[in-house]
């Protein structure tokens, strides 16, 4: 076989820093397991070091395996993780209330559930930690908590990829130039905070000029940008094209559904993540949307051709000004389709969807990720700084669908526009936002 028609084998030498880590993570597993030895230093000497091995020995290996834009296997995966968890379960176990193997073993399968991220996990995980810490409690009485945690991790991460064979991410590229990815929004937040005032601190950084809320603005420059086999624009009624190229003309009121299930997961997510970032602060519940919604578009002209080239859609409660969402909302077009890129600017990195057009029977029009299309879908990109070069995963189990329709009773004056944004994490539906979209009303002659 010559060189030309070998197969890719991958494989890399793993770095430094992977097989000190590494090291670190099994020197530590090994000192845990060996923590009731009393004042066996030498045991627990040779137990650090040959946890050490192992987790170093087991990262050659999953490097030298590893192919171009893959993660590593999954039992190097497992091994980290039980290895992880076997401080934890340590700590967990320092009460004596507390070493129980059914509390260390529901607590560790929490942990891992958790971290699993998929409803399904995460309620899968203290159910299967607290049945198999008590099996290997009577199995092994005596058994310490560190122990515990870790082969219970390890039966969990096993179980999980037996139950659940498809991936929650997805490694589309270690490093790639943003023409590379074309459904990836490359724009960062070079700040913690991203906040209402993202576009203009944008527009410093990469230069061009800002408008701060855009007169007659719309979050794409022509519906015509997305025609395709699924949507022709001249179709769509003549509402819904306005909303899309001129959405400054409408006022919006927002009601958020949410499932019951996914609130204290939400509110946990609001309070740790949502808030201190400025993005994604969805209305927790009605009276909270009722106090108002502002609307605006803030402009980037990068090449001064008095075109508008970034347009970024910022949405904030009325009241307070708080961020509820920052947006980059962008087009392009692929086989002879126009496709829908909305960044979620994050510090050093964006959230973006990509979604596919599609026409409604009424005049609408459907914007989607849940598409057979290759480009539809939820991406996760870090951004260098220097190089601009992306580092990509694909979240698969993240899906939306946003609907905007005419409303059906004509609404305020013949000009009411509705949609309906629905969410879904892993085929469960969680979130659906009711947005009743009015036009405004101009001042009245005279008016001050």
């Amino acid at each position: 076989m010559n060189a030309e028609t070998a197969p890719d084998s991958g494989g890399r030498a793993p770095d430094a820093a992977g097989l000190a880590t590494a090291g670190v993570i099994g020197a530590a597993a090994g000192l845990a397991l060996t923590a009731g030895a009393g004042r066996r230093t030498g045991r627990r000497v040779v137990a650090a070091a040959a946890g050490a091995g192992v987790m170093v020995t087991s990262e050659v290996v999953a490097r030298r395996n590893q192919r171009p834009n893959e993660i590593p296997g999954l039992g190097h995966r497992i091994l980290a993780t039980a290895a992880l968890a076997a401080p934890l379960g340590w700590a967990v176990g320092r009460p004596r209330w507390a070493r129980r193997p059914v509390v260390v073993g529901a607590a560790a399968g929490a942990a891992a559930g958790l971290a699993g991220l998929r409803p399904q996990k995460v309620a899968l995980g203290p159910l299967f930690g607290a049945g198999f810490g008590a099996a290997l409690g009577v199995v092994r009485p005596g058994v310490g908590p560190a122990a515990v945690a870790a082969t219970t991790v390890a039966a969990y991460r096993v179980t999980s990829a037996a139950l659940f064979p498809d991936p929650q991410v997805r490694l589309l590229a270690e490093r790639a130039a943003p023409a590379e990815l074309p459904f990836v929004v490359p724009l960062e937040s070079r700040t913690r905070f991203v906040g209402t005032d993202y576009v203009r601190a944008l527009a410093e950084a990469i230069g061009g000029e800002y408008v701060r809320d855009a007169a007659d603005a719309g979050i794409v420059a022509s519906l015509d940008e997305l025609a395709g086999p699924e949507l022709d624009p001249a179709a769509v009624d003549p509402r819904v094209r306005e909303f899309y190229e001129h959405t400054t003309r409408f006022a919006l009121d927002i009601t958020p559904v949410w499932r019951p299930w996914v609130r204290p997961g939400y509110l946990l997510y609001r309070t740790v993540l949502a808030r201190p970032l400025g993005q994604a602060n969805v209305p927790m519940n009605v009276r909270e949307a009722q106090r108002g919604v502002a609307s605006r578009i803030d402009t980037i002209d990068t090449d001064g051709d008095g075109r508008p080239d970034i347009r970024g859609w910022i949405r904030s409660y009325a009241a307070t000004g708080a961020p509820i969402y920052v947006g980059i909302y962008t087009t392009y077009r692929h086989d002879g389709r126009g496709y829908v890129s909305v960044g979620f600017p994050l510090p050093q990195s964006d959230f973006t969807a990509t979604l596919a057009p599609v026409a409604r029977a009424d005049g609408g029009l459907r914007l989607t990720t849940r598409s057979p299309l290759a480009h539809p879908g939820h991406y996760l990109a870090a951004i260098d700084s220097e190089t601009r070069d992306l580092t990509a995963l694909a979240v698969p189990g993240f899906a939306e669908e946003l609907d905007v329709y005419p409303a059906p009773d004509g609404g305020d004056g013949g000009d009411e526009v509705q949609a309906e944004h629905a969410f879904w994490v892993f085929g469960l539906p969680f979130l659906v936002l009711r947005y009743r979209i009015r036009r405004k009303r101009a001042p009245a002659a005279g008016a001050r």
